[in-house]
């Protein structure tokens, strides 16, 4: 087992050293939020350990016997009218002690009208993009660390073409009971495209995110705090546009430090009764509050805040996240306990 993790750390750091953000990478789709909750708390939490199936999508390693028997169906109206989905189921067997994990994510770009090079229409045309993914969790040893794996089969079809690809997430969790503290590192999509959309093969997009979570002593709120993408330093450029020249003629350069950079990888979130029938949730996404705010204008863009409630055997979900004052995304969720 530990010649294996050593293996697997040493060519993801050989992918860590190539790896780029959005627009240089296909299948971004990958890492859009999972689920009402994720958003709610940020977009990206990996500590959660607990009922909610969906967390396996996310990070593996959280796959536990308390999922199991449980479905989870979850949609967003997002941006620009495209509309993404995902559900996820878990079954547990041999005496209550394995867990599998099974979960899609589904993302239709809607329609589109084709022109060719002369402006003559070429019909109507559509993209969409599935991902079919099976986990599975295990502690190690005796001890208070988890491993888990996903392994996803990708399939993309954008106009008239088409991709295959896979990929794998590793998640690793340590659990504190005690203290109800857990700590979590995922390093997400590492794979390859099998078939390519016209012969140029094109990196997945590789992200790794660290988190940590905890349930306060004397009251019932749980903290989540999340570094994203650590594989790429900095994770952020100059802004053109903020670019100051004076009376005479002097230009000051934006310039984006080493504390701004921190602050871009780090989420905040906070669940407030996690535990009960009834949960209150808020988030703050640093960099997307700072790439998509406006000068001079405050929109709150990078927050988010949703509700989560318990009836019987279902509980429903709703979350309402900032982007810009031109557009937001609702997230709905329903999952069912099928016991």
């Amino acid at each position: 087992m530990k010649k294996t993790i050593v293996i697997f750390l040493i060519c993801a750091c050989h992918e860590i050293s190539f790896s780029q953000l959005g627009g240089e990478a296909t299948y971004q789709f990958l890492n859009l939020i999972s689920s009402p909750r994720q958003a709610a708390l940020g977009g990206k939490v990996l500590t959660n350990v607990d009922y909610d199936v969906t967390q396996g999508l996310y990070n593996p390693a959280a796959i536990n016997v308390s999922m199991d028997n449980q479905l989870a169906l979850n949609y967003s109206s997002y941006l620009g009218d495209i509309g993404y989905g995902t559900a996820a189921y878990a079954y547990t067997w041999d005496r209550r002690t394995q867990t599998i994990h099974a979960g899609v994510t589904y993302i239709n770009y809607g329609d589109f009208d084709g022109y060719d090079e002369n402006g003559i229409s070429t019909g109507a045309f559509t993209g969409n993009e599935t991902a079919i993914s099976l986990g599975y969790s295990r502690q190690i040893g005796y001890s208070d660390f988890y491993l888990g794996g996903n392994l996803k089969f990708i399939t993309s079809k954008l106009e008239q073409y088409t991709s295959f690809g896979m990929a794998i997430d590793v998640g690793l969790i340590y659990i504190n009971e005690d203290l109800d503290f857990n700590a979590a590192l995922v390093i997400r999509n590492v794979g390859t495209q099998i078939t390519t959309y016209a012969g140029l093969n094109e990196r997945l997009p590789l992200e790794i995110n660290f988190g940590l979570s905890q349930t306060l002593q004397h009251m019932p709120l749980r903290w989540h705090l999340t570094f994203e993408n650590l594989q790429k330093w900095p994770i952020s450029a100059p802004n053109p546009a903020q670019v100051i020249t004076d009376l005479e003629g002097n230009v000051t350069e934006d310039k984006v430090g080493f504390l701004s950079n921190v602050i871009r990888h780090a989420i905040l979130g906070a669940e407030l009764f996690p535990d009960r029938g009834f949960n209150l949730r808020i988030g703050y996404n640093f960099r997307r509050a700072e790439e998509l705010r406006i000068l001079e204008q405050r929109n709150f863009s990078g927050l988010s805040f949703g509700i989560g409630i318990k009836l019987n055997k279902m509980r429903f979900s709703y979350t309402h996240a900032r982007y810009s004052s031109a557009s937001n995304a609702s997230f709905f969720g329903l999952q069912i306990d099928l016991q």
